[in-house]
């Protein structure tokens, strides 16, 4: 068996980046437990996920295309709203 040694700076950052990831992999965890239907996004989230611009959305919002919920600045999107404007947007292929 080897021994490795290194300076206990080192050892301290490899720990706390173990941390960090171990705390991530808590909340994705936690997060994917959570049923879509009670999941709430922000803005910037719904962005990426229909890949428009903020402006895009902002133009969604005023033509009622989808709901949401303000809390001062900040918006919030259902995730279940969120699907099934996608889903609205389908359009199915004869004979496919």
């Amino acid at each position: 068996m080897n021994v490795i040694t290194i300076q206990s700076e080192a050892f301290d950052q490899i720990m706390g980046k173990l941390n960090s990831l171990e705390e991530r992999f808590i909340h994705l965890k936690t997060e994917a437990e959570c049923p879509l239907s009670e999941r709430w996004l922000d803005n910037q989230e719904v962005c990426i996920l229909l890949k428009v611009s903020k402006r895009t959305l902002q133009t969604y919002r005023d033509e009622s295309k989808i709901p949401f919920s303000q809390i001062g600045n900040k918006l919030y999107y259902k995730a279940v709203d969120v699907e099934k404007f996608i889903k609205s947007g389908y359009h199915k292929v004869k004979n496919f």
